[in-house]
């Protein structure tokens, strides 16, 4: 059967010392997975169940490179984080399960529209708005499990224009990935392609075109990004 049009192309990221790539399948993250980042967002770190909200697959920028400023913002936020891939497949999975299905980890960002999500909140209103922004979700190579071995402990640091933004070690998640996998799949039939991003440390901030962000996750391929300016509104 013809269509009546072309969808767009699946996000493939590169994956460390294969010629196959990671094709993206759906995308989801968790929210205030850090203590001292849910502070600095002015809430309760206590330790409770951790929600999770998506990003469309289109959102994948492989290997980083120039991302444009979005329009409708003021105030657009880095936020480093750890990337889950995944590729089983699996629903109610105990954590043991959960972690059979990790493919492999890469360094991510989970890029923001900080004033549209604080005007959500204050109205109780969903995220889409901040969160589900094209380009806003830069990935770098995936580094299979199998090279890394248990990967519980690893430092995080973000540089935006050379200046240190973000410091924190993947240790510090008040979810680690089995638990939070175990949960997500109460919710979801996990599929191979799937993406999880698991939360940021404290330091987010505001960007401008022209900065360049570094962000780098011990024993991970190295993640970079340049903010270009936001297209003219006929798209030029």
């Amino acid at each position: 059967m013809k269509t009546l049009f072309a969808l767009p192309p699946t996000p493939v990221i590169p994956v460390v010392g294969r010629e196959a790539g990671f094709p993206v399948r759906r995308v989801f993250c968790v929210g205030r997975n850090y203590a001292e980042h849910a502070r600095e967002m002015g809430r309760d770190p206590d330790r409770e169940p951790p929600f999770f909200f998506t990003k469309w697959a289109e959102t994948v920028m492989p290997g980083g490179g120039e991302i444009t400023y979005p329009r409708q913002t003021k105030n657009y936020h880095f936020e480093l984080e750890m990337v889950v891939a995944i590729d089983g497949a699996g629903q109610d999975l105990d954590e043991e399960a959960a972690a059979r299905i990790v493919f492999g980890y890469a360094v991510g960002l989970d890029m923001t529209r900080r004033d549209l999500q604080a005007a959500a909140k204050d109205l109780a209103r969903p995220w889409d708005f901040a969160k589900n922004v094209e380009q806003s979700a830069p990935v770098g190579a995936i580094t299979p499990a199998a090279e890394t071995g248990p990967f519980d402990r690893a430092a995080m640091e973000l540089k935006v224009n050379g200046t240190t933004r973000q410091r924190g070690d993947i240790a510090d998640m008040i979810w680690p990935v089995a638990p939070m996998l175990s949960l997500l799949s109460r919710f979801y039939r996990l599929e191979p392609g799937d993406l999880v991003m698991t939360g940021t440390p404290a330091g987010v901030g505001a960007v401008v075109p022209g900065d360049v962000i570094e962000a780098t996750i011990a024993g991970l391929t190295p993640l970079a990004v340049r903010i270009t300016q936001p297209s003219s509104p006929d798209g030029a």
